[in-house]
C-alpha cells in the first residue's frame, strides 16, 4: 500500500500493507519492505535547506534524534490504526513514553489524577520524580468516574487510567473519561492501553487526548523488541511533546522501529487468535475447582464485561486469576507449567505467566499494604496468553494445577 493512495482502509489493510517506500525510493523496482535508514545524521546540499528543515518549512532529515524516515513510516501506521489527528510518536520503552508526557506537560504545582492500581513502575515514576518535583497527585479508586470528576482542582492538568489495568485486568469507561474531558477543558487525559493493544481499543475515538502503549508488549508481540509509542488527538498536543523528545533523547532505534513496523503487520490476526485463546482458557479456569476467581473480561462474571462489549473489538490476550492456597501455591502452579514460559512481559506469540506478589508487584516494588490496594492477592496468578493451541494450553495449565 503506498502513501499515495487515498482510498479509506481498514485497520487490517493498514496494518498489513501501509508504506512510504515510494517517497524515499525514486527509481523502480521498489522493495516491498521499507528499508532500514540507520544514519545518524544526513547530507545537507546547503545550509538554508538545512534551516527549512529545522523550521519545518521543508520536509527532510537533519538528524535521526529528531527524524528518521524508519521510525516516520512505523509511527504512522500506528497513528492511522489509532485515529491519532495529531501523530505518534516512538520510544526506547513504554515507560519512556509515559515519561516523556509527564514531563512535557506537568511541571511543579501542577496537580495529576491518576486511577489506583497502575503499573507498578508508573507508581514509581510519579511517586519518586513527579511528586519529587513537586507535582500534586491525587490517587483515586479504578472504575470509580465520579471520584474523577471530585478529585478535579483548579490547577489539575492531566488525568492519567489504566484500561485495562495490570494486573488486575480492570476497565476504565473510555466513552465516560471523553465526556470528563469535554466537561473539564483545560485536562488533559491520557489512556495507557498496553493490555489491549491499538487494534483492540482505540481511546481517542471517545475523547481522550493521548494514547499510550509499550508497545514491548503486543505491538512488538514477538517478545524481541522493547519499544513504547505514544499518539495525540491533535497536533499542538504532539508538537510539544515532540519538541521536548528532541532533548529528553527517548527516540526508537531504527532496528527496533523495523521490527514493530513487521510486527504490526501481523497484528489483527494475533489479537483475533490470542482473545480466542483467551476466552477458552478462561472459561476453563473458570470452571476449575481450584481456582477461585478469574478476571477477563470476555466472561459475562467480570464486572466490566458489559463496557468491555462497548469499547473493546475483541477481549485480548490477558487474564488473572486467584489460586487456593495463597502465595505457596500461587508460586507452585507458575514453576511447574511446562509448555508456558515463567517470564514478565506479556503480548508475545509464546504464553507467559507469573506471580505478581513474587515479581511485578514484589516487596521491592511495594509493601503488603500497597499490594492489597492494587488487588494483588497472594494467590494471583498473571497469564499471557500465546498463540499456541489453546487444549495444549489447557493441558498444561490442568497438570500444574493438579501439583496443588
Amino acid at each position: 500500500m503506498s502513501n499515495k493512495n487515498e482510498m479509506d482502509y481498514s485497520p487490517d489493510s493498514i496494518a498489513a500493507s501501509y508504506s512510504q517506500r515510494d517517497k524515499w525510493l525514486k527509481s523502480a523496482p521498489l522493495p516491498v519492505v521499507d528499508p532500514i535508514y540507520n544514519a545518524s545524521t544526513y547530507f545537507l546540499p546547503s545550509t538554508a535547506v538545512g534551516e527549512a528543515i529545522i523550521a519545518e518549512k521543508q520536509p527532510g532529515y537533519v538528524y535521526s534524534r529528531i527524524r528518521n524516515p524508519t521510525i516516520d513510516v512505523c509511527a504512522e501506521v500506528i497513528a492511522q490504526l489509532e485515529g491519532a489527528q495529531g501523530g505518534t510518536l516512538l520510544t526506547s520503552s513504554g515507560m519512556a513514553a509515559i515519561s516523556l508526557v509527564f514531563l512535557t506537560f506537568l511541571k511543579s504545582g501542577d496537580h495529576l489524577v491518576c486511577q489506583y492500581p497502575v503499573d507498578t513502575h508508573t507508581i514509581k515514576l510519579i511517586e519518586d520524580l513527579m511528586m519529587g518535583n513537586k507535582v500534586e497527585v491525587t490517587w483515586v479508586d479504578n472504575n470509580k468516574m465520579d471520584a474523577f470528576e471530585k478529585a478535579i482542582r483548579a490547577n489539575t492538568k492531566m488525568v492519567f487510567v489504566e484500561s485495562p489495568c495490570n494486573p488486575s485486568i480492570t476497565l476504565q469507561d473510555l466513552e465516560s473519561l471523553g465526556k470528563l474531558a469535554q466537561r473539564h477543558p483545560q485536562l488533559i487525559t491520557m489512556v495507557d492501553g498496553t493490555f489491549a493493544s491499538t487494534y483492540v481499543q482505540q481511546p481517542l475515538k471517545y475523547g481522550v487526548h493521548i494514547s499510550m502503549h509499550s508497545c514491548t508488549k503486543y505491538m512488538g508481540g514477538h517478545s524481541d523488541i522493547t519499544a513504547g509509542c505514544v499518539s495525540f488527538t491533535n497536533k499542538e498536543l504532539y508538537k510539544k511533546a515532540q519538541w521536548y523528545s528532541t532533548f529528553l533523547g527517548p527516540s526508537l532505534s531504527p532496528f527496533d522501529a523495523s521490527l514493530l513496523h513487521r510486527s504490526l503487520k501481523t497484528l489483527p490476526v494475533r489479537m483475533e487468535r490470542h482473545s480466542i485463546n483467551a476466552m477458552k482458557i478462561a472459561k476453563f479456569l473458570e470452571q476449575h475447582s481450584k481456582v477461585k476467581v478469574v478476571h477477563y473480561p470476555g466472561l459475562e462474571s467480570h464486572p466490566q464485561h458489559n463496557i468491555a462489549k462497548s469499547q473493546m473489538k475483541m477481549f485480548g490476550g490477558m487474564i488473572s486469576f486467584e489460586v487456593d492456597g495463597g502465595k505457596e501455591a500461587g508460586i507452585k502452579l507458575v514453576e511447574s507449567v511446562q509448555l508456558i514460559s515463567l517470564a514478565v512481559s506479556l503480548g508475545g506469540t509464546g504464553s507467559l505467566i507469573e506471580h505478581p506478589a513474587s515479581l511485578t508487584n514484589t516487596e521491592s516494588l511495594m509493601d503488603e499494604e500497597a499490594r492489597k490496594k492494587c488487588g494483588v492477592a497472594d494467590g494471583l496468578v498473571r497469564l499471557s496468553v500465546g498463540l499456541e493451541d489453546a487444549d495444549d494450553l489447557i493441558k498444561d495449565l490442568t497438570q500444574a494445577l493438579e501439583k496443588l
